[in-house]
């Protein structure tokens, strides 16, 4: 399909600039980063003071490797708005997670940091091919999650028509498509997978519609998916990459022409990679956890905050700033099967490869006696549904378990289900994994110190 390629005089100075230009405005912003946290937020101020550094430390942008880690828990200790380092008369939104795993972590911003998000989401969309006057139709969630608002404030400021449609009611979702004929779509992956599907059971096919591209993000996916869904949807399928400690949506996303990667965009983002055990910071190129400082984030800051998506730092492409490879999983998301390292996508890519089953799968995690063990479900796909006989259910669930223990590592318990037959996400991300094991406590015995 078509793609609509930039001309520079589409794009900000900043995104062609030199990699001595660019550096020497990440150090200005990053020294004033840094005193903006030490002065104003009590947090900041006592762990640079316990690892014995100081704003003043930084001479260059190398040194920020002295200087501690954020993480959620960092966050969740200041609940809810101990992390703010201006009045919180001077937020004028608060986000926050959904607070699953414990208190929710919140953010904030202020009138300018509202306006560099809107910047940033806006320079994303461009990215992906999207011009002012443009018809957006946004199916992620809106409210305390970040998706739904930062994708909407970014496309009015690139001057697009926006949809704010928000996730759930995947048949209106069909209808509007049909009826408004956008040209973009910003959704989840895996509920894209859903309207596809919607389109299918209306007897439409998603091919044929207005859509041209699609900025996904808010979860991992794989090459197989994109691949996937650009061939059922007939639509260029880009990766927006965001988290909501660091800003929301657009701290990084790939460019239509070359799809090789979210760029970040340095100028408010700096980003390190770092070995997650030991936090030692490695060479660009190496696998390791992603880490961000915000540059120019007022009241928020957020300084070397520990991601745990695992990815690496690859060179300047299509625009002046380096790009993330696609996230291979999360740190704290892995998980550990009879000592065997094992990540959702993992599976996923071997599902994918297999032409007759759909791309949802969810894994049931559980112990047996002091073992651990995984089940796979997995669907065959609709069009298939009443062709596929359980005996040969059977058979591609043997396949898929064989490919499971050749290239992951570990015996699994498949089950290949009829359509529609696995929890399907409305709004926000998919439940992958269903993880039943006994929860590990480190409490103390009694009277213990």
């Amino acid at each position: 399909m078509p793609q609509r390629k930039p001309n520079p005089g589409d794009l900000e100075p900043i995104e062609l600039a030199s990699r001595d230009e660019l550096q020497a405005l990440q150090l200005q912003r990053m020294k004033w980063s840094l005193k903006h946290a030490y002065d104003n937020v009590p947090h900041y101020r006592a762990s640079f003071d316990a690892a014995g550094v100081h704003p003043n430390d930084l001479r260059t942008l190398a040194d920020i490797a002295k200087f501690p880690f954020t993480d959620k828990k960092s966050l969740r200790d200041n609940y809810p708005f101990g992390m703010f380092a201006v009045p919180r008369e001077q937020v004028v939104r608060i986000h926050a997670s959904s607070g699953t795993t414990g208190k929710a972590t919140v953010v904030g911003y202020t009138k300018n940091d509202i306006d560099t998000w809107a910047t940033v989401v806006a320079r994303s969309i461009r990215a992906a091919g999207g011009r002012a006057g443009d018809m957006v139709h946004i199916s992620y969630g809106y409210g305390l999650f970040t998706g739904g608002m930062g994708a909407h404030y970014g496309a009015e400021r690139l001057g697009c028509t926006v949809i704010p449609m928000s996730g759930g009611q995947t048949e209106k979702q069909v209808q509007l498509i049909q009826d408004f004929k956008p040209s973009i779509i910003m959704v989840t992956p895996s509920y894209m997978l859903n309207i596809i599907e919607e389109f299918t059971r209306q007897g439409l096919d998603a091919s044929e519609s207005s859509l041209k591209v699609g900025i996904f993000g808010a979860e991992p996916w794989t090459g197989a998916m994109r691949a996937e869904i650009e061939a059922r949807a007939g639509i260029d399928a880009v990766d927006i990459y965001g988290l909501s400690e660091v800003m929301g949506p657009g701290v990084a996303s790939e460019c239509i022409e070359s799809k090789d990667g979210p760029v970040i965009w340095e100028d408010h983002f700096y980003p390190e990679i770092i070995d997650p055990e030991t936090g030692e910071v490695l060479p660009e190129g190496e696998e390791g956890e992603l880490v961000f400082t915000s540059l120019t984030k007022e009241a928020l800051p957020i300084i070397r905050y520990r991601t745990r998506d695992l990815t690496r730092l690859l060179p300047p492409t299509s625009r002046s700033m380096r790009r993330i490879g696609k996230i291979t999983g999360r740190s704290d998301d892995m998980l550990i099967i009879r000592g065997v390292n094992v990540f959702p996508t993992q599976i996923e890519e071997l599902i994918l490869k297999m032409p007759k089953l759909a791309p949802h799968y969810q894994l049931i995690v559980s112990r047996d006696g002091h073992l651990d063990k995984v089940e796979v479900l997995a669907e065959v796909r609709p069009d298939l549904g009443t062709t596929v006989s359980s005996s040969d259910a059977d058979v591609l669930a043997r396949e898929l378990q064989h490919a499971i223990k050749t290239y992951v590592g570990i015996t699994t318990k498949v089950s290949v289900l009829p359509p529609d037959n696995i929890e399907r996400t409305l709004t926000g991300k998919a439940r992958r994994v269903i993880d039943r094991r006994p929860k590990i406590t480190h409490e103390l015995p009694a009277g213990a110190i």
